[in-house]
């Protein structure tokens, strides 16, 4: 049996709020949307807040399993075949019924907005038709097996045809063209403003726990926390480890919530370029690139102190990686635990790769996008430091980094990513090979590229059998990170929420915070 598509009961309640509460919630949050579109951009924030007015097929709930959304099913009938059920009580926001009209205009549309920055594609690319059986029946034809596609499409909110005919994400992002199934409807919103949001009286699933909802932009963590304890918003996301403890303490004025994130924090390596910008030879002069070299790169990993960027940087909020996900995702290996700290073997290892006195070496990243990421980048370089090479660092903010890390412009650069919801959603855009043709190693910054690597990432992509792909992944995952070092895994982070006493929070794997998952707390 497909893996996740496990029965589940489209009422079943999500929180212990009464249904039909009357009340308000303020909910600051690190970042608002950059486009109200739901296929302008395939980001974490944007999906989130698109998830309130517009529903996917099928919806990963807190732990990233799926559930029925619009869809009731979503079960393969052949390996290029998906036969999807919808809801018959689904409703648009004007009270127009779902139909198989309306998921073949969003699966046109989604991998296809003007101007993109980061697109759909990859969920919509293998499908090729799709055919209506009946009024609430319908069938996705692939172009390959596509063990993935449910999850894919779960990221892809569905949009009314009537509404979104014709209509452009300054439609979308003026509340025009808002009209979807979703449990609250769009109110108003401006980039930089915050987005509010009202109850959907007309949806087809549990009614969300608060009329009215209101999502602050805050990016500064210690400005979230001061609205917080001034009672301004009655839940914030990504609360800083030091604060999450007091929160912690306080129980007479607060509650948390946190969950363990499938988000891994790892450094991508220029394995690629004989000349990287950011590395030179100890005296200044030109080198080819070390980091080409598996043992220059497996020395690096080494001289990492997991544990220690856990315990003091993160403060207990992470747990130490050996893997691409945490344990117990689907794909990984309970082996695979995270490198010991070992300097000796690390110079070691530098000196066989003919580097004994190490070299120089930038490290880039971001000083807004993670928790702690600047003292993260700044412990890496001291512990390089250490092992003998001449470390700086230079961190940037979140939209520069961005887009000269998507530049290729740095050698050496810490980085997060969320697979979706296996460890092939890595393998795929982060270690197979940057390939457009097939959509692969798309986030590949490093650009490594191994051809036995890649032949078990193209293999399991096709795979439908669980056991097999899981035996698939598991074999590229090891060759990727144990015998070449593809990239160096750093620490999963912990996902983490504070609220005034008297509101709940669901936790969640995928560090959305979602109004639908707030609630009232049992007193």
């Amino acid at each position: 049996m497909i893996r996740h598509l496990r029965a589940a009961l489209l009422g079943s309640a999500l929180f212990a709020a009464p249904a039909m509460a009357q009340d308000n919630i303020r909910i600051g949050v690190e970042a608002g949307p950059t486009s109200l579109d739901p296929h302008f951009a395939s980001l974490i924030t944007n999906i989130a807040f698109a998830r309130h007015v517009f529903q996917p097929l099928m919806e990963q709930d807190a732990k990233q399993d799926l559930r029925p959304a619009i869809a009731l099913s979503m079960r393969a009938v052949d390996e290029l075949t998906w036969e999807v059920k919808l809801n018959p009580a689904a409703r648009f926001h004007d009270g127009a019924p779902v139909t198989a009209e309306d998921v073949a205009f969003t699966l046109s549309r989604a991998g296809d907005v003007p101007n993109s920055p980061s697109s759909f594609r990859y969920a919509t690319r293998p499908i090729a038709g799709v055919e209506a059986v009946d009024a609430t029946t319908l069938r996705l034809r692939t172009t390959q097996p596509t063990p993935l596609l449910p999850n894919f499409l779960a990221l892809v909110m569905i949009v009314s045809k009537k509404h979104g005919e014709g209509a452009s994400t300054a439609d979308y992002n003026a509340g025009r063209a808002m009209v979807g199934t979703g449990p609250f409807r769009h109110v108003s919103w401006q980039p930089g403003s915050p987005v509010v949001m009202e109850r959907n009286p007309g949806f087809a699933g549990p009614a969300p726990a608060f009329d009215r909802v209101e999502f602050r932009p805050i990016a500064n963590a210690g400005a979230r926390v001061a609205a917080l304890q001034a009672g301004d918003v009655d839940l914030i996301e990504i609360v800083p480890p030091d604060h999450f403890a007091r929160f912690k303490a306080e129980s007479a004025r607060f509650s948390t919530a946190e969950s363990p994130s499938n988000r891994l924090i790892f450094l991508t390596l220029d394995s690629d370029r004989v000349d990287t910008p950011f590395i030179r030879g100890r005296d200044g002069a030109r080198i080819d690139n070390p980091l080409r070299d598996a043992r220059v790169r497996r020395a690096l990993s080494l001289a990492i102190n997991r544990d220690a960027l856990v315990s003091r940087i993160m403060q207990g909020q992470a747990m130490a990686a050996g893997d691409l996900g945490p344990p117990g995702y689907f794909g990984t290996s309970p082996d695979m635990t995270p490198p010991p700290f070992d300097l000796d073997q690390a110079r070691r290892l530098l000196a066989e790769a003919g580097y004994p006195n190490g070299f120089a070496v930038q490290v880039n990243g971001p000083n807004d996008r993670y928790t702690n990421d600047e003292q993260v980048v700044q412990a890496i370089a001291q512990m390089w430091t250490r092992l003998g090479l001449a470390t700086t660092v230079q961190t940037k903010t979140r939209s520069m980094w961005l887009s000269e890390a998507a530049r290729l412009q740095y050698s050496v650069n810490l980085a997060g990513f969320s697979p979706n919801p296996e460890l092939l959603g890595m393998l795929e855009t982060q270690i197979h090979s940057w390939n457009t043709t097939l959509g692969l190693g798309t986030a590949n910054r490093g650009r490594f590229s191994n051809p036995e690597v890649d032949a078990l990432i193209q293999r399991a992509r096709t795979t439908i059998d669980d056991s097999e792909r899981r035996a698939l992944t598991q074999q590229a995952t090891r060759l990727a990170l144990v015998e070449h070092t593809a990239l160096i895994p750093l620490y999963f982070q912990v996902n983490t929420w504070a609220m005034r006493r008297g509101f709940s929070y669901e936790p969640r794997t995928d560090e959305m915070t979602l109004a639908f998952s707030a609630g009232r707390a049992a007193r």
